[in-house]
């Protein structure tokens, strides 16, 4: 990666427009954003703090749960602050180191996220369709080695992404048509022939996106035909409770980043880009703890434990 920052060399920083620079609403759009913003950052704070706390809500569901919140943590604080700078200051350059650890940053959360989510929905197959078995597979050496292979697995296309990205001669406008330095954008000020790399692009995003989003329909097929077939009402309706809540998730995040990543360079638009890039960067992040907490009995029952253990 260093070597190919050093080929560009007479390149220091690109400017940013940001999200806001098309809108007359500017203001309100930013005190939104803020808002999510904050939501994420305590919302996920919150409940690793949970976890972390509560003997109950250590079990590997929980555990991956706490990976995920790692994961939106990163990615919103990767964007938000750099975006809210921009905006208060009225500057826009990001250095080339900048728009480099952003774009590693993303991509590695991106695609960790891809297959963490993945991994989730096996996680809920094995612990309902085989319990028995379930604590002997998912042991804690099992999880923890599924959550540092989606980490590597995203942090290996990142490297290679930064790499290429940068190995190009950008000799053009250095105005990013964007709110962060995402791929894509990049590759539009290119003054070379980026067409090969974007179909590269575009077939790691159907191995990344849909090899798993695969696992998650088969996963979640035989789940809910198990469920079907429980007799008790009460540990049905948990499963659903649970299984949804990871479902509202997969929709939430693989619909912005399939409308993102999965298109032709010729399909691209600026404004198409920054659309669902919005979802992935803000309102996931924001929604993931919400959804997860307000529909989960035992993370709201250890919400509920630490506010009377701090008085309130």
């Amino acid at each position: 990666m260093a070597a190919a920052l050093g080929n560009q060399s007479s390149l220091s920083s690109f400017i940013l427009a940001g999200l806001f620079s098309h809108s007359p609403y500017g203001s309100f759009f930013f005190s939104l954003v803020l808002l999510a913003f904050g939501v994420a950052v305590v919302g996920n704070i919150l409940l690793l703090m949970l976890i972390q706390a509560d003997r109950r809500l250590h079990t590997p569901m929980y555990f991956f749960l706490s990976q995920l919140s790692v994961m939106d943590l990163t990615m919103t604080c990767t964007v938000v602050p750099k975006m809210a700078t921009d905006f208060l200051s009225g500057g826009k350059l990001i250095s080339l180191g900048g728009c480099a650890s952003q774009i590693f940053l993303v991509v590695t959360v991106g695609g960790a996220e891809c297959f963490l989510l993945a991994v989730m929905a096996y996680d809920r197959y094995m612990a309902v369709c085989h319990p028995l078995r379930y604590p002997m597979l998912m042991n804690w050496k099992a999880c923890s080695f599924l959550a540092m292979a989606s980490w590597m697995g995203g942090m290996v296309d990142s490297v290679i992404d930064v790499g290429v990205v940068f190995s190009f001669p950008y000799c053009g406008s250095l105005e990013v048509d964007h709110f962060f330095c995402e791929v894509p954008a990049l590759l539009r000020l290119s003054c070379a022939d980026t067409s090969l790399f974007e179909d590269l692009i575009y077939a790691c995003c159907v191995v990344m996106l849909l090899l798993p989003l695969g696992i998650i329909v088969a996963s979640y097929a035989r789940v809910l035909t198990t469920v079907m077939k429980m007799p008790s009402t009460e540990g049905k309706q948990k499963a659903l409770t649970t299984c949804s809540s990871h479902l509202a998730v997969v929709g939430l995040y693989y619909g912005g980043a399939i409308f993102s990543y999965m298109q032709r360079a010729s399909a691209r638009t600026p404004l198409g880009d920054r659309a669902p890039s919005i979802f992935y960067t803000i309102v996931t992040p924001m929604f993931n703890p919400l959804i997860y907490s307000l529909r989960n009995r035992e993370v709201t029952s250890a919400l509920k434990k630490m506010l009377e253990r701090w008085g309130l």
